[in-house]
């Protein structure tokens, strides 16, 4: 690491910090806004903190002190690659400012580098949110040395960076062979969508191990796994070794090996990284181009059309967006293919719960995977410096924000209707039940589609210099989520609670009524939002 990466990195970091903008801005709005989105993130990181150290307790609780930190070690690695793999495409490649950092007098292994560590400096709240936690149910089952704290904060900032390189070279083969290709950034989301459903699938399965008595064969299996992956992955050892056996050896040797494995990953990335970059900013063009007859669409569809341009052209943001949907379908398939009783018992960890119970909480459980994340949180955003093209359009922001909406609703109904519908036929509901179902079904849609435009005009963020800080950071996108996630867990409980009390079609009738008359509020509420902005 030279020199130029520093100043570069200083650079980028005093442009996009909060804290500067907070100190020098004089805007109120904008002051307000980034307070509270120091409060979101706070919140979710002791959410993640409170997490950690019970599962870190938990592991002591059971004996297994001795495998917290490989436990670490690979959780940090796992999510440090995970995540990095999701953001190459934005941060590494294809980024906004990257017309502004080649003009600079620094070569291209130097702007490479420093985009790297810029994602890393950005990420490393997360790394040690967790390595603070597992250090926690470490200290309190093993009583370690005062010499241990150190070595275990010091290598938990070293750790994220070799599977950061791993997943960003392997980022780097995607984007050099992807920028032949025309529909790259689909066979990007689909591979990344894939490895998301497994790990998914993968919970459930350890989950049914352990319910079914096999909770003896499931530690020792985790335990072997843990042991093995270790074994394999040489930083994780280095890592375990080193607090294990207080070692500065095996601090060294990893702290070493980090520094040798950034400079070599980065010199084949700066051969080519002009190259590449260049290739993703063209646009292909097909080479036997036939004009034909253009049909005639109205600007409502037209400006839902090009929020799905715009969403397919982004990996990240069809990642966020499409991932609930594709659940949903899962959760419909796996209704109709295995009995709604088992699946019921598989998804409630055996709770006492009758399947009749659960009919006034089928939309609900539907909307818990398609309507996390609505487009219109984010969409206004996007717009970013191209805003004024937008304004300068001869319509009105409520025809925008309209057509925002309409695509919304053209993406979840169809998913909420065969995720619904599945789970219907295959518990069995009555005639009456089922369209009760789907109405509400359509009510949430609607409340979604409004109440995020809400956030996403209100707290809308037109001044960022990456996707990523608006589709996985934004303000409106955690004001969005937050009430909404817990809201609808709570009417999950709640509807199932007093379905042993009140009618259950009564229950569905009045859900739909209020969420209808919530969506209808949040629809004005846009539409008076659309004349202030």
């Amino acid at each position: 690491m030279d020199n130029s990466n520093l100043i570069l990195i200083r650079m980028l970091l005093k442009s996009t910090s909060q804290l500067n903008i907070y100190r020098h801005c004089k805007d109120k709005k904008k002051r307000r806004r980034i307070v509270g989105n120091w409060v979101a993130f706070g919140f979710l990181y002791l959410l993640l903190l409170a997490y950690c150290v019970a599962t870190g307790i938990g592991y002591g609780s059971m004996g297994l002190t001795e495998m917290l930190p490989s436990f670490c070690a690979l959780t940090i690695s796992a999510a440090a690659f995970i995540l990095t793999l999701f953001k190459t495409n934005g941060y590494l490649f294809n980024f906004k400012e990257y017309d502004m950092l080649m003009s600079l007098p620094f070569d291209s292994r130097s702007v490479a580098g420093c985009k790297f560590l810029y994602m890393y400096v950005k990420g490393l709240p997360l790394m040690m949110t967790v390595a603070v936690s597992f250090l926690i149910g470490y200290a309190v089952y093993a009583g370690p040395s005062i010499t241990v704290y150190p070595i275990w904060l010091i290598l938990s900032f070293v750790l994220p960076i070799i599977p950061m390189l791993l997943a960003s070279f392997i980022g780097f083969l995607i984007a050099r062979v992807g920028a032949e290709f025309r529909h790259k950034n689909i066979i990007q989301t689909v591979l990344i969508m894939g490895v998301s459903i497994l790990a998914v699938c993968s919970r459930f399965i350890i989950e049914d191990m352990v319910r079914n008595n096999e909770m003896e064969e499931a530690l020792m299996s985790a335990t072997a796994g843990i042991k093995t992956a270790v074994d394999i992955y040489f930083p994780a050892l280095w890592f375990t070794k080193a607090i294990g056996s207080v070692s500065m050896i095996y601090a060294f040797v990893l702290i070493i090996t980090t520094a040798l494995l950034f400079e070599l990953v980065f010199i084949p990335v700066g051969r080519t990284y002009r190259k590449i970059n260049s290739k993703l900013k063209c646009q292909a063009s097909a080479r036997k181009f036939r004009m034909t007859k253009q049909k005639k669409s109205g600007v409502l569809n037209a400006i839902a059309f090009k929020e799905l341009k715009r969403m397919t052209g982004s990996p990240t943001y069809m990642i966020n967006v499409g991932m609930g949907e594709i659940l949903a379908l899962i959760l419909g398939g796996a209704a109709l293919f295995v009995d709604f009783e088992k699946l019921v018992a598989t998804v409630t960890n055996q709770a006492p719960i009758s399947t009749e119970m659960l009919y006034p909480a089928i939309p609900l459980i539907v909307y818990f995977c398609i309507g996390m994340v609505a487009t219109t949180a984010i969409s206004p955003s996007l717009e970013g410096r191209n805003y004024w093209i937008v304004q300068s359009l001869p319509m009105s922001k409520k025809t925008l924000y309209q057509g925002k909406m309409l695509f919304n609703m053209y993406l979840t109904v169809p998913f909420m209707l065969i995720s619904t519908i599945s789970i219907d036929l295959s518990a069995g509901v009555s005639l009456l039940t089922a369209v009760l179902t789907i109405l509400m079904g359509l009510a949430l849609c609607a409340f979604s589609t409004a109440w995020g435009c809400v956030c996403g005009v209100k707290h809308m963020r037109l001044d960022w210099e990456n996707e990523v800080e608006v589709i996985k950071q934004g303000a409106a996108v955690a004001i969005y989520l937050l009430p909404n996630l817990f809201a609808c867990l709570i009417l999950i409980f709640l509807t199932v609670a007093l379905g042993n009390f009140i009618n259950r079609d009564l229950i569905l009738i009045l859900l739909t009524v209020i969420v209808a008359a919530l969506a209808l509020v949040a629809y004005r509420r846009v539409l008076r939002l659309a004349d202030r902005t």
